[in-house]
């Protein structure tokens, strides 16, 4: 199993005027402590005008200076929004990431989350769905050698050769945000990695890398020419301390990820109209907010190596770390991926070898997976933490 960090940039109220800079100048140190530790992958979402939430709006240049920070860890993009940007900027932009990182990028493509996003850029939260696989099949020919043409319902792009070209061949690995576990499954089919940002169980987790890989070796479709990646990452919680106790202190406000998610999922906010952290207070108080306060790969080493062995064995590829939530601190951020590192992260590294061998069986079909039942972890139901209306439940 192999793991990465995750930011969203989350900034809470009150804010001052060096709040973003010492945000995002604390992202890229700890990006560089990552790297010198022997984590896999950092990933950065694309979110707009989402305050509090995400202040994570241009992820190409967070990840371009984390690029001449490191040395080995990849550097994904989860996601970019292919509703928000024009195909032919984005190609771009990952193919000139891929040169300068000496080829680490992770091309992760999305839809974007809400009508907050997407109405300021033309688009309509239905068509959400079209336009990103009519941008898919508008960009993947980019990354070829010479010049290329498309002619879509949402994308017209004349003949023009896109530079420059990425240097992994033909094009950086292509993921999809599954931001509803059911996607999970559409990701298999369309043969692209998945990245599960909807938070689950290991007893979730086992179900859909059964679902996933089914979908992948017996139904894929791709949707235009490009090469696949067998990949199911998923996020969890994570803050790890000496102690359980220390832990969940320090990590008492990751549920703000999925409260603030909820928020702004119902309807645009004005801007500066509301006080999220303060809201977020007021929920954690209620039985909902009580009832996600725990969970996730927080507590002590060894508390955490035992979560892990039970996602291991669901053979899931990546644990995606969402170390930066809420009102962490830079300080307890980085103590928290040493301490993993040392005493966690060696074990479940160790043991790649053999998950690889398993799932070149399954790829080759020496192994047929059983068709589990993932009715009971779809969007709603089992373990997964959701703030169905925050706003009212702040309230109460």
């Amino acid at each position: 199993m192999q793991f990465g960090i995750f930011y969203e940039h989350q900034l809470p109220r009150p804010w001052d005027g060096g709040s973003e800079h010492a945000l995002f100048k604390n992202a890229l140190k700890q990006v560089e402590l990552a790297d010198s530790l022997g984590f896999d992958y950092a990933w950065q979402v694309e979110h707009h005008f989402l305050e509090e939430y995400s202040h994570a709006s241009a992820p190409e240049v967070l990840l371009a200076g984390a690029s001449q920070r490191t040395q080995n860890i990849r550097l994904g993009h989860g996601i970019v929004q292919l509703t928000t940007n024009h195909p032919a900027n984005v190609a771009e932009r990952i193919a000139t990431l891929d040169l300068i990182s000496d080829g680490r990028v992770e091309f992760g493509v999305g839809e974007a989350a809400s009508t907050t996003e997407l109405h300021p850029f033309g688009r309509r939260y239905r068509d959400k769905r079209a336009v990103w696989e009519d941008a898919v099949r508008c960009i993947m020919p980019m990354f070829n050698d010479g010049g290329c043409e498309y002619h879509g319902e949402h994308f017209d792009f004349p003949a023009r050769n896109v530079l420059p070209k990425p240097l992994q061949k033909p094009h950086p690995p292509l993921w999809v945000a599954c931001s509803k576990k059911e996607t999970i499954q559409m990701a298999g089919r369309r043969g692209m990695g998945a990245l599960a940002f909807q938070f689950v169980s290991a007893e979730a987790a086992h179900a859909w890398v059964h679902a996933y890989y089914n979908a992948f070796t017996q139904q894929q479709e791709k949707l235009c020419e490009y090469a696949s990646n067998a990949n199911i990452a998923v996020v969890s919680a994570f803050m790890c301390a000496e102690t359980d106790e220390e832990a969940q202190r320090r990590a008492d406000g990751w549920t703000f990820f999925q409260f603030a998610l909820a928020r702004y999922g119902q309807a645009p906010i004005a801007p500066g109209t509301v006080n999220l952290w303060e809201e977020y207070l007021q929920w954690r108080q209620t039985p909902a907010g009580a009832r996600h306060s725990t969970g996730g790969l927080i507590g002590s080493p060894d508390t955490i190596r035992r979560r892990l062995q039970k996602f291991e064995q669901s053979n899931i590829d990546q644990i995606i770390l969402l170390n930066q939530a809420g009102n962490n601190t830079h300080e307890h951020i980085c103590e928290s991926l040493e301490i993993f590192a040392k005493e966690v992260m060696p074990e479940f590294h160790d043991h790649e070898p053999e998950h690889q061998a398993w799932k070149h069986a399954v790829l080759a079909g020496d192994i047929r997976l059983e068709e589990l039942d993932v009715a009971a972890y779809r969007e709603g139901t089992g373990r997964t933490p959701t703030v169905t209306d925050p706003s009212q439940a702040a309230n109460k």
